[in-house]
């Protein structure tokens, strides 16, 4: 639920942004639930439905490391190299941190990441006496944040992935892509946190959460580039803060 504070606050600075540059004539007033929804629908209307299944927790949060600082394909070739070196995950918990960084070389920042990933296993091995992260579905949505904060190089985007997208919850995690196009849509300011915003201004619903998580993901990539953004042909061109404060 937003509150009403939060609500107006926003509406009134989206408003204000547009019309100090002069672009109320173009670019109708939206409420920010409103311009949420416009946002998921027209995303919606240019990629499609997205169909995606449950996924292995402790898969999720692997691959998630590894996909920290490289692309998706990058990311699915070091974890089908960190398999068919080791066989499974106990395996890789138990091999040396330059073997792990060896397998998963592909996907850059290997050293680091092999750290981190033997780490992790190894914590949850030691607290849980096996690689099982199934405990997390019967905890709180705050408690399995922070169960998951605790873990070695984990951060907010990671833990957010495994709560949305293996077990269902409610939180709405924020990558590199998403936070450049949620601040240039006016709904994320330069100073704020925008886990903590977006979380504030979605709607609880894990669903909805999941498909714009990656809509937004996909826009960022494809066309809502760090420089030289194709705007003409983004679906979100119309009530877009930047492209009103550009243009």
């Amino acid at each position: 639920m937003i509150l009403p504070f939060v609500r107006i606050v926003a509406s009134f600075a989206f408003h204000n942004q547009l019309q100090r540059h002069g672009s109320t004539t173009t670019i109708s007033f939206m409420g920010v639930e409103e311009q949420i929804r416009w946002i998921a629908d027209r995303l919606q209307d240019r990629y499609g439905e997205v169909t995606r299944s449950r996924s292995d927790p402790l898969t999720t949060l692997i691959g998630t490391i590894l996909s920290q600082n490289t692309n998706d394909a990058n990311q699915d070739r070091a974890y089908r190299s960190l398999l068919d070196r080791f066989g499974n995950l106990d395996e890789v918990k138990e091999a040396p941190v330059e073997a792990i960084a060896e397998a998963i070389r592909i996907g850059g920042l290997h050293r680091q990441k092999a750290v981190r990933i033997k780490q992790v296993l190894e914590r949850i091995a030691q607290e849980r006496e096996s690689l099982d992260l199934s405990f997390l579905a019967e905890c709180s949505l705050d408690e399995a944040m922070r169960w998951l904060l605790a873990s070695p190089g984990v951060g907010e985007k990671t833990a957010g992935i495994v709560l949305l997208f293996s077990f269902g919850k409610p939180y709405f995690p924020v990558d590199t892509h998403i936070r450049r196009v949620t601040r240039r849509l006016g709904l994320v300011g330069p100073k704020d946190d925008p886990h903590e915003r977006m979380n504030a201004l979605l709607p609880r619903d894990p669903m909805f959460m999941a498909r714009l998580h990656l809509h937004l993901i996909r826009l960022g990539r494809e066309l809502c580039h760090p420089r030289r953004p194709e705007c003409p042909t983004c679906p979100l061109s119309d009530h877009c803060a930047w492209q009103a404060e550009t243009s």
